[in-house]
């Protein structure tokens, strides 16, 4: 007999403002994610990367912007190998000292500048929790606000199932809204601002 899936843990209440949300979802992770399968976690999050890459069409020597995970956020080693592995070429972040991102292709060091970005036809992007319109809560550095107005791909937020909000969430006028949300354990889920775009080599 299958055991059913248990719903995912409910999301905090939205209450003060956005240092404090984010405070209270970092605590979350850090009670949580222990409990987390992470390999299951991660080889989810890579098909559901290659499901969102091939529907950009982005194939052999295209590029994807993605990001190298922490131990609380939600796995993205299996998805980089991934994409490598069907040819895909990614983009990983270095944050700069003014916090902004310069670029470099996974597996090597050499800096590509702030406007790699660009070639991105996906960029899945790190979240502490993402609402039903795309408004995504960061780290609160602005990093990732700078990075996406350099590109008009596919911005895909990975974060955790109790990390999508079904309220809105506080947001500021130069606030990017992400255009999909993935979770390990619901999926793939399309936003509004949900495009597609060509790929690009």
């Amino acid at each position: 007999m299958s055991v059913p899936t248990p719903p995912p843990e409910p999301f905090p209440p939205i209450t003060g403002d956005k240092a404090e949300l984010r405070r209270r979802l970092r605590v979350l992770r850090r009670e949580r994610v222990p409990a987390r399968d992470r390999a299951a976690d991660a080889e989810s999050i890579a098909l559901l990367a290659l499901e969102v890459a091939h529907e950009a069409g982005v194939g052999r020597g295209g590029w994807v912007a993605a990001y190298e995970s922490t131990p609380t956020e939600p796995p993205t080693e299996a998805l980089v190998a991934a994409l490598q592995g069907r040819g895909v070429r990614v983009l990983l972040p270095v944050t700069l000292p003014d916090w902004d991102l310069d670029w470099r292709e996974a597996g090597s060091d050499v800096p590509l500048g702030r406007d790699a970005v660009g070639r991105a036809a996906v960029v899945f992007v790190p979240a502490h929790a993402v609402d039903g319109a795309g408004t995504r809560i960061g780290q609160g550095k602005g990093c990732y606000d700078r990075a996406l107005a350099r590109t008009d791909g596919v911005r895909v937020a990975v974060v955790h199932p109790w990390e999508v909000a079904r309220e809105a969430l506080p947001h500021e006028e130069h606030d990017l809204p992400v255009d999909a949300v993935i979770t390990a354990a619901t999926g793939l889920r399309r936003l509004p601002s949900w495009r597609t775009r060509p790929a690009r080599a």
